[in-house]
Protein backbone atom coordinates (compact mmCIF):
# COMPACT_ATOMS: atom_id res chain seq x y z
CA UNK A 1 0.00 0.00 0.00
CA UNK A 2 3.09 2.41 0.63
CA UNK A 3 3.95 1.74 -2.51
CA UNK A 4 1.22 2.27 -4.45
CA UNK A 5 0.34 5.94 -2.38
CA UNK A 6 3.88 6.69 -3.87
CA UNK A 7 3.12 5.77 -7.56
CA UNK A 8 -0.33 7.69 -6.82
CA UNK A 9 1.99 11.01 -6.42
CA UNK A 10 4.17 10.72 -9.00
CA UNK A 11 6.94 10.33 -6.61
CA UNK A 12 8.16 6.82 -8.04
CA UNK A 13 9.36 7.63 -11.74
CA UNK A 14 10.51 5.19 -14.75
CA UNK A 15 14.10 5.64 -14.78
CA UNK A 16 16.12 4.74 -18.05
CA UNK A 17 19.93 4.58 -18.78
CA UNK A 18 20.69 3.28 -22.01
CA UNK A 19 20.78 -0.14 -21.28
CA UNK A 20 16.96 -0.14 -19.90
CA UNK A 21 16.05 2.13 -22.99
CA UNK A 22 17.54 -0.52 -25.73
CA UNK A 23 16.28 -3.57 -24.10
CA UNK A 24 13.25 -3.08 -22.33
CA UNK A 25 14.33 -3.59 -18.80
CA UNK A 26 12.67 -1.55 -16.30
CA UNK A 27 14.03 0.59 -13.85
CA UNK A 28 12.04 2.76 -11.10
CA UNK A 29 13.79 5.74 -9.15
CA UNK A 30 12.08 8.04 -6.38
CA UNK A 31 11.85 11.44 -7.26
CA UNK A 32 11.66 13.66 -4.38
CA UNK A 33 12.08 17.47 -3.32
CA UNK A 34 12.13 19.15 0.13
CA UNK A 35 8.30 19.59 -0.04
CA UNK A 36 8.10 15.46 -0.09
CA UNK A 37 9.91 15.16 2.83
CA UNK A 38 6.45 14.93 5.45
CA UNK A 39 5.20 11.81 2.86
CA UNK A 40 8.83 10.13 2.85
CA UNK A 41 8.96 10.44 6.63
CA UNK A 42 5.84 8.52 7.05
CA UNK A 43 6.98 6.01 4.98
CA UNK A 44 9.40 3.03 5.68
CA UNK A 45 9.86 2.24 2.35
CA UNK A 46 11.00 5.51 1.04
CA UNK A 47 13.11 6.19 5.00
CA UNK A 48 14.97 2.28 4.53
CA UNK A 49 16.15 3.72 0.57
CA UNK A 50 16.75 6.98 1.77
CA UNK A 51 19.08 6.00 4.59
CA UNK A 52 21.11 3.47 1.94
CA UNK A 53 21.29 6.19 -0.22
CA UNK A 54 22.71 8.70 2.62
CA UNK A 55 25.47 5.71 3.73
CA UNK A 56 26.72 5.32 0.41
CA UNK A 57 27.14 9.17 -0.48
CA UNK A 58 29.22 9.06 3.57
CA UNK A 59 31.48 6.15 2.17
CA UNK A 60 32.43 8.51 -1.05
CA UNK A 61 36.11 9.58 -1.85
CA UNK A 62 34.77 12.58 -3.24
CA UNK A 63 34.04 15.48 -0.85
CA UNK A 64 31.01 17.23 -2.66
CA UNK A 65 29.17 13.46 -2.63
CA UNK A 66 29.90 12.99 1.15
CA UNK A 67 28.74 16.54 1.58
CA UNK A 68 25.35 15.60 -0.20
CA UNK A 69 24.76 12.72 2.33
CA UNK A 70 22.50 15.26 4.39
CA UNK A 71 20.13 15.22 1.75
CA UNK A 72 19.68 11.59 0.09
CA UNK A 73 16.31 12.26 -0.97
CA UNK A 74 17.48 14.83 -4.16
CA UNK A 75 19.67 13.76 -6.94
CA UNK A 76 23.06 14.94 -6.32
CA UNK A 77 23.49 16.05 -10.30
CA UNK A 78 19.87 16.71 -11.44
CA UNK A 79 19.25 18.09 -14.86
CA UNK A 80 15.59 17.72 -14.78
CA UNK A 81 12.50 19.40 -13.67
CA UNK A 82 10.54 15.67 -13.69
CA UNK A 83 7.91 16.91 -16.06
CA UNK A 84 9.93 16.96 -19.38
CA UNK A 85 8.93 15.26 -22.82
CA UNK A 86 12.33 13.49 -23.62
CA UNK A 87 13.82 13.09 -26.75
CA UNK A 88 15.79 10.32 -25.53
CA UNK A 89 19.50 9.14 -27.55
CA UNK A 90 21.30 6.38 -25.17
CA UNK A 91 25.14 7.38 -24.88
CA UNK A 92 26.37 3.99 -25.42
CA UNK A 93 24.92 1.92 -27.96
CA UNK A 94 26.46 -1.40 -30.84
CA UNK A 95 28.08 -0.46 -33.64
CA UNK A 96 26.25 -2.57 -35.38
CA UNK A 97 22.66 -1.32 -35.75
CA UNK A 98 22.01 0.65 -38.80
CA UNK A 99 20.51 3.63 -37.04
CA UNK A 100 20.93 5.49 -33.72
CA UNK A 101 18.44 4.75 -30.59
CA UNK A 102 16.83 6.65 -30.53
CA UNK A 103 13.27 7.51 -28.59
CA UNK A 104 10.34 9.90 -27.20
CA UNK A 105 9.83 9.54 -23.39
CA UNK A 106 6.43 10.94 -21.85
CA UNK A 107 6.22 13.33 -19.53
CA UNK A 108 7.45 12.30 -15.91
CA UNK A 109 10.53 9.92 -17.38
CA UNK A 110 13.76 10.33 -15.23
CA UNK A 111 16.97 9.53 -17.78
CA UNK A 112 20.30 8.63 -15.93
CA UNK A 113 23.97 9.60 -16.96
CA UNK A 114 23.54 7.22 -19.60
CA UNK A 115 21.36 8.86 -21.98
CA UNK A 116 20.92 12.36 -23.50
CA UNK A 117 17.95 13.85 -23.94
CA UNK A 118 16.19 17.21 -25.84
CA UNK A 119 13.64 18.29 -23.65
CA UNK A 120 10.50 19.44 -24.89
CA UNK A 121 12.03 19.73 -28.42
CA UNK A 122 9.81 19.23 -31.30
CA UNK A 123 9.47 16.22 -32.58
CA UNK A 124 11.39 16.77 -36.02
CA UNK A 125 14.24 16.26 -34.15
CA UNK A 126 14.14 12.81 -33.81
CA UNK A 127 13.89 12.23 -37.41
CA UNK A 128 17.56 14.07 -37.82
CA UNK A 129 18.63 11.59 -34.98
CA UNK A 130 16.96 8.70 -36.49
CA UNK A 131 19.04 8.79 -39.70
CA UNK A 132 21.48 7.28 -41.77
CA UNK A 133 22.99 10.45 -42.24
CA UNK A 134 23.48 11.10 -38.53
CA UNK A 135 24.60 7.34 -37.87
CA UNK A 136 27.93 8.05 -40.23
CA UNK A 137 28.07 11.35 -38.78
CA UNK A 138 28.61 9.83 -34.79
CA UNK A 139 30.45 6.99 -36.09
CA UNK A 140 33.36 9.66 -37.63
CA UNK A 141 33.42 12.33 -35.31
CA UNK A 142 32.57 10.70 -32.43
CA UNK A 143 35.04 8.50 -29.82
CA UNK A 144 34.39 4.89 -29.72
CA UNK A 145 34.00 2.82 -26.38
CA UNK A 146 35.86 -0.46 -27.61
CA UNK A 147 33.88 -0.20 -31.03
CA UNK A 148 30.61 0.69 -29.54
CA UNK A 149 29.02 4.21 -30.77
CA UNK A 150 29.68 6.86 -27.44
CA UNK A 151 27.29 9.75 -28.14
CA UNK A 152 28.31 13.29 -27.24
CA UNK A 153 26.29 16.42 -27.59
CA UNK A 154 28.88 18.32 -27.78
CA UNK A 155 31.20 16.43 -30.62
CA UNK A 156 27.84 14.93 -32.52
CA UNK A 157 24.50 16.70 -32.23
CA UNK A 158 26.22 20.22 -32.12
CA UNK A 159 28.16 20.34 -34.94
CA UNK A 160 25.71 17.84 -36.81
CA UNK A 161 25.32 20.08 -39.85
CA UNK A 162 21.92 20.78 -40.78
CA UNK A 163 20.36 22.88 -43.98
CA UNK A 164 18.11 25.53 -43.01
CA UNK A 165 14.70 23.89 -42.93
CA UNK A 166 11.44 25.52 -44.10
CA UNK A 167 8.14 24.33 -42.29
CA UNK A 168 6.96 22.21 -44.87
CA UNK A 169 10.63 20.58 -44.15
CA UNK A 170 9.95 20.34 -40.63
CA UNK A 171 6.41 19.07 -41.24
CA UNK A 172 7.59 16.01 -43.63
CA UNK A 173 10.43 15.56 -40.81
CA UNK A 174 8.25 15.31 -37.64
CA UNK A 175 5.32 12.72 -40.16
CA UNK A 176 9.07 10.86 -40.17
CA UNK A 177 9.24 10.51 -36.59
CA UNK A 178 5.68 9.86 -36.38
CA UNK A 179 6.31 7.07 -38.08
CA UNK A 180 9.33 5.18 -36.85
CA UNK A 181 7.40 5.51 -33.44
CA UNK A 182 4.32 3.71 -34.94
CA UNK A 183 5.95 1.07 -36.90
CA UNK A 184 8.01 0.84 -32.98
CA UNK A 185 4.09 -0.10 -31.45
CA UNK A 186 3.05 -2.34 -34.37
CA UNK A 187 5.35 -4.97 -32.63
CA UNK A 188 5.51 -4.40 -28.73
CA UNK A 189 6.53 -5.81 -27.11
CA UNK A 190 9.71 -6.01 -29.00
CA UNK A 191 12.76 -3.55 -27.64
CA UNK A 192 14.87 -1.64 -29.53
CA UNK A 193 16.93 -4.21 -29.24
CA UNK A 194 14.88 -7.02 -30.79
CA UNK A 195 13.66 -4.43 -33.69
CA UNK A 196 17.45 -2.40 -34.93
CA UNK A 197 18.85 -6.32 -34.77
CA UNK A 198 20.44 -6.53 -38.54
CA UNK A 199 19.87 -10.17 -38.62
CA UNK A 200 15.91 -9.78 -37.74
CA UNK A 201 15.05 -6.35 -38.86
CA UNK A 202 14.34 -6.98 -42.43
CA UNK A 203 12.52 -10.19 -42.02
CA UNK A 204 10.86 -9.72 -38.36
CA UNK A 205 10.66 -6.05 -38.35
CA UNK A 206 9.82 -4.81 -41.83
CA UNK A 207 7.65 -1.84 -40.91
CA UNK A 208 10.33 -0.50 -39.16
CA UNK A 209 12.52 -0.53 -42.01
CA UNK A 210 10.47 0.78 -44.45
CA UNK A 211 9.74 3.90 -41.60
CA UNK A 212 12.93 4.57 -41.70
CA UNK A 213 14.08 4.48 -45.36
CA UNK A 214 10.73 6.94 -45.86
CA UNK A 215 12.29 9.26 -43.39
CA UNK A 216 16.05 8.59 -44.99
CA UNK A 217 14.34 9.87 -47.92
CA UNK A 218 12.90 12.79 -46.68
CA UNK A 219 16.05 14.16 -45.25
CA UNK A 220 18.62 13.09 -47.83
CA UNK A 221 15.97 15.32 -50.44
CA UNK A 222 16.72 17.97 -48.65
CA UNK A 223 20.41 17.56 -48.24
CA UNK A 224 20.88 16.77 -52.12
CA UNK A 225 17.20 16.67 -53.57
CA UNK A 226 17.92 12.55 -53.85
CA UNK A 227 19.11 9.97 -52.03
CA UNK A 228 22.51 9.36 -51.58
CA UNK A 229 24.07 6.73 -53.20
CA UNK A 230 25.99 5.24 -49.82
CA UNK A 231 28.10 5.93 -46.86
CA UNK A 232 30.72 7.74 -48.45
CA UNK A 233 28.75 9.77 -50.16
CA UNK A 234 27.05 11.16 -47.27
CA UNK A 235 29.88 11.51 -45.27
CA UNK A 236 31.14 14.06 -47.87
CA UNK A 237 28.03 15.71 -47.89
CA UNK A 238 28.39 16.42 -44.62
CA UNK A 239 32.19 17.53 -44.13
CA UNK A 240 31.32 19.69 -46.81
CA UNK A 241 28.34 21.59 -45.00
CA UNK A 242 29.97 21.18 -42.03
CA UNK A 243 33.18 23.54 -43.85
CA UNK A 244 30.84 25.77 -44.55
CA UNK A 245 29.08 26.29 -41.41
CA UNK A 246 32.07 26.84 -39.17
CA UNK A 247 33.64 29.29 -41.69
CA UNK A 248 30.47 31.40 -41.03
CA UNK A 249 30.83 30.91 -37.30
CA UNK A 250 34.65 31.64 -37.09
CA UNK A 251 35.06 34.87 -34.78
CA UNK A 252 36.40 38.11 -36.46
CA UNK A 253 40.23 38.59 -36.60
CA UNK A 254 41.26 41.44 -34.13
CA UNK A 255 42.51 44.23 -35.86
CA UNK A 256 46.00 44.56 -35.97
CA UNK A 257 47.27 47.28 -33.04
CA UNK A 258 48.30 50.71 -35.09
CA UNK A 259 52.51 51.23 -34.40
CA UNK A 260 52.98 54.86 -32.54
Amino acid sequence: MQQRHLVEENLIRLCLGSDEFISGNLKFCLWLKDTDLDIARKNSFVLDRLALVSKMRENSSKLATRSAASSPHLFFECRQTGNEEIIAIAAISSENREYLPVGLLPAGTIITGKMYGIFNAPLWNMALIASRLHWVWIGTVCVRLEMRFSYSNTLGWNTFPVPTLTDQNKLDLTRGAEDILLAREHYFPATIADMYDPNRMDSEFPLVREAHDRNDETIERIYIGRRFKNDTERLEKLFELYTKMTAQQAPPRKPAKRKT
